[in-house]
């Protein structure tokens, strides 16, 4: 609707006169006339008072819809607020997935380490054989040691007589196989 057909469809349903309405508003009744008739506008100051009068906004006067603008602003505000609230919701569900991956990792740090872990252990003999004194170490964690052995006896003895396993019968090897050469371990 145009801006006079506003003016005179508002006065109309106000009950006045454009004699009554101009002089609400301190102009003529000629200059409602040429307002409504789409001849003249209203200054701003007109505006004001016209609004006032008629009881409506300067926007609906002048068909400005202020009114999709404001719905368009709180639409896409809304939209706004879901967006936010579905990567808060996102954020939310990665928080709790890492919370309880840190807790099954929590949980399996601490059973893994309660799992006793059996300690190497080890045998150490002295041994002689006429005037040559052998020291010698075996570990349950692979570790063979033979201070003055020759690299022939070393063999001998890792490849024969030690049990990496039974430190016991390691033990009893080595013991054995000294006492066969007339030698003998303490």
């Amino acid at each position: 609707m145009k801006l006079g057909e506003k003016i005179m469809y508002l006065r109309k349903q106000k009950g006045y006169s454009q004699e009554q309405l101009g002089e609400k508003i301190n102009v003529t009744r000629q200059t409602i006339s040429n307002w409504e008739l789409q001849e003249t506008s209203p200054n701003p100051e007109q505006l004001k008072l016209l609004s006032k009068v008629l009881n409506v906004s300067i926007d609906e006067l002048l068909d400005n819809d202020i009114k999709l603008v404001l719905e368009d602003k709180i639409s896409n505000t809304e939209k706004l607020a879901g967006m936010i609230i579905k990567i808060l919701k996102i954020l939310g569900i990665l928080f709790v997935f890492m919370l309880v991956i840190d807790i099954i990792a929590l949980i399996t740090f601490n059973c893994i380490s309660s799992v006793k872990v059996e300690k190497s252990s080890s045998i150490e003999l002295s041994c002689k054989i006429k005037d040559d004194n052998y020291t010698i170490s075996v570990g349950t964690d692979g570790s063979f040691e033979c201070a003055n052995c020759s690299k022939g006896l070393k063999d001998e003895l890792k490849n024969k007589y030690i049990d990496f396993n039974s430190l016991e019968k390691t033990e009893e090897n080595i013991t054995n196989y000294f006492e066969n050469n007339n030698g003998l371990c303490d």
